[in-house]
């Protein structure tokens, strides 16, 4: 019979993208975003009063400078070098030079109060950060420790303080140094004015319809860099266990998806950085240009030409560049600013578990491809005593289809399945019709392209990978054992398992000998020098002492004689919870409750008896398994 054989092609792996609500992705994001830091900033800048006081003299200086400029200049044309003075223009000169030189310790006097400001605020930030990760992890939330905390202790909270000096230097510095230039202007003719201020304020006006779309762009941006740090924390803490259960390049694909949706967002936000330094072109150029067309009708109304040059001055000496640093703080640091606070500072959303199925009995339907409990699940003593089904099943699969590739065939293809809790269930099919699939499917290793999969009523595609450790153990073929003692690689899925459960477990599956071989449970364990079958009883052993309710054996017995086989296959049936075997051997099926045969076109679940007596494929099977 044809199998269908696996693709190359990669497949939507489980992730766990960054929690975005209305207030972190919606055009409304900057909106919410002030709503919520307005109370604390304000609480902040409260607190510091004498160093805003201080800012605010040093500040005068600045208007004033700003205003003796542009004034001494136009002063020196008139009354000067047009008048036959050139001493006197050569004096309003130098008044102006004096007033530029006199800017070096306005700005000492500035960064000297600056950091009352912004060591404060990072220190705060820090102290946030730092209190927010330890409620975390004392309260034990979902998903673990939170990650992205690192990222909010180190790189926000310099990216913060860096942001927020930034702001409050340039904004500072254009409000002073407008106020000045403005008065210049109207001291000059107040004509002036009326030609500048439109043309300013439609240049500032084209500018801010960039602000929002950008302040959205650079949180997207930092959310997809925060995604990137904890997929890699999460892989670099799980690498033993994605190296056991053959993750890695779903793993790998998930990193690559991830670095993808990085670069995307940084694009995005290039594109709008480019949109707002187009607004600064036209904030920068139009006041002149505006100024340059209304010349004579300027000077029709009085306007000496003196008072023009000073007026060109106050534009390009002093406020088109107020403007222009303003409008990039703005556009930069001040999006940088609001999305970081926010991240900081603002609610962080905590994973919730997908609602709980409450069905009743379940029935075999949906295109031939269905697996349900069947009439009712037989005890595994086989005694034929129904076994009550459960309101939540303990496996359950619901219209799954994956492909490896848009284009490929599917593996599994529309497949509904329910599992019981306290079943035991033996799949079985010809190589490469997708066992190990559904075993990784069911695991939450692998995502299905359409389809649900549910353990204990959770969906098990994109949740953390402490979340489904908890749920479920995956045993391969390729049994993990690692170098150090007996205890440590036996307990490594229950770190709280009792010294004499662990050397019960041992005896049971008969793996006594060769640990005291080893020397005891602490005794050191060389994987090198263990036989393939003395890897799986390891691996056996520690799936029989988890805690987890669910557990997956994908061929992880075929190293094993028939015997050894059978004796640990039935101490993990009747260990409380919930067995799926991948069958290496035609026992393995007899002893289950129920036998899921996959042939590619029709999934068909059932007893031995059953399967027998309907499945051709199942017969054919049998008649060259191996007893």
């Amino acid at each position: 019979m044809p199998t269908r054989a696996r693709r190359g092609a990669s497949v939507t792996s489980a992730g766990h993208p960054p929690a975005q609500g209305p207030d972190h992705d919606s055009p409304d994001a900057g909106a919410g975003a002030l709503r919520r830091l307005a109370p604390p900033a304000g609480r902040f800048l409260a607190r510091r009063k004498g160093v805003l006081v201080r800012l605010a003299l040093w500040s005068l200086a600045e208007s004033g400078q700003a205003f003796l400029v542009g004034h001494a200049v136009a002063r020196s044309v008139d009354g000067g070098f047009l008048a036959g003075d050139p001493r006197r223009g050569l004096l309003w000169l130098a008044v102006a030079l004096l007033a530029v030189v006199s800017g070096a310790p306005v700005v000492r006097g500035v960064f000297a109060q600056l950091s009352g400001l912004t060591e404060p605020l990072r220190d705060a930030l820090v102290r946030h950060a730092v209190d927010r990760a330890m409620a975390r992890a004392l309260r034990g939330g979902p998903g673990g420790t939170d990650r992205a905390a690192v990222s909010r202790l180190t790189n926000q909270a310099e990216i913060a303080r860096d942001s927020f000096a930034g702001l409050v230097l340039t904004l500072r510095s254009f409000v002073f140094t407008a106020v000045g230039a403005l008065l210049g202007l109207l001291s000059l003719h107040p004509a002036l004015l009326v030609v500048v201020l439109p043309s300013l304020a439609a240049g500032l006006a084209l500018f801010l319809v960039t602000l929002r779309p950008m302040a959205a762009a650079q949180r997207r941006a930092l959310a997809a860099d925060e995604a990137l740090g904890d997929h890699a924390a999460r892989s670099r803490a799980a690498l033993r266990d994605l190296a056991a259960c053959g993750t890695g390049p779903a793993a790998e694909r998930r990193g690559a998806d991830l670095v993808a949706d990085a670069a995307a967002q940084a694009r995005t936000l290039a594109g709008w950085a480019a949109a707002r330094t187009a607004a600064l072109g036209v904030a920068g150029h139009l006041p002149v240009l505006a100024l340059l067309v209304a010349v004579p009708w300027l000077r029709g109304r009085g306007v000496s030409a003196g008072a023009l040059l000073g007026a060109f001055t106050y534009l390009v000496q002093s406020l088109l560049p107020a403007l222009h640093t303003l409008m990039t703080a703005l556009g930069a640091a001040g999006a940088r600013l609001l999305v970081v606070l926010d991240r900081i500072l603002g609610p962080r959303p905590g994973d919730t578990s997908p609602p709980v199925a409450a069905s009743g009995a379940a029935t075999a339907g949906g295109h031939g491809r269905v697996a349900g409990y069947g009439t009712d699940v037989r005890a595994p003593d086989g005694g034929g005593h129904p076994v009550r089904r459960a309101a939540v099943p303990a496996v359950d699969l619901r219209s799954v289809t994956l492909s490896y590739g848009v284009r490929a065939e599917p593996v599994l293809d529309s497949l509904d399945l329910r599992v019981a809790p306290g079943e035991h269930l033996a799949v079985v099919g010809p190589s490469g019709i997708g066992k190990s699939t559904l075993t990784r499917l069911v695991a939450g290793t692998l995502a299905p392209s359409r389809g649900e999969v549910r353990v204990a009523g959770r969906v098990v595609t994109g949740r953390p990978a402490v979340e489904l450790a908890a749920l479920r153990v995956l045993v391969p073929q390729e049994a993990y054992v690692f170098s150090g003692t007996v205890a440590d690689n036996l307990a490594y899925l229950n770190a709280d398992v009792r010294r004499a459960e662990l050397e019960a477990a041992v005896q049971a599956f008969g793996l006594g000998p060769l640990v005291d071989r080893l020397g005891g449970p602490d005794g050191a364990v060389r994987p090198a020098e263990l036989s393939p079958g003395q890897r799986q009883l390891f691996a056996l052993v520690r799936a029989y002492l988890s805690p987890a309710p669910l557990l997956l054996l994908d061929e992880a017995t075929c190293h094993l004689d028939p015997a050894s086989e059978a004796r640990a296959e039935d101490l993990l049936a009747r260990r409380p919870g919930t067995l799926l075997v991948v069958a290496h051997r035609l026992s393995s099926a007899v002893r289950a409750d129920r036998t899921l045969v996959l042939d590619g076109e029709r999934a068909q679940c059932g007893t031995h008896d059953e399967l027998l007596a309907r499945s051709p494929l199942y017969r054919d099977l049998t008649g060259h398994w191996h007893a």
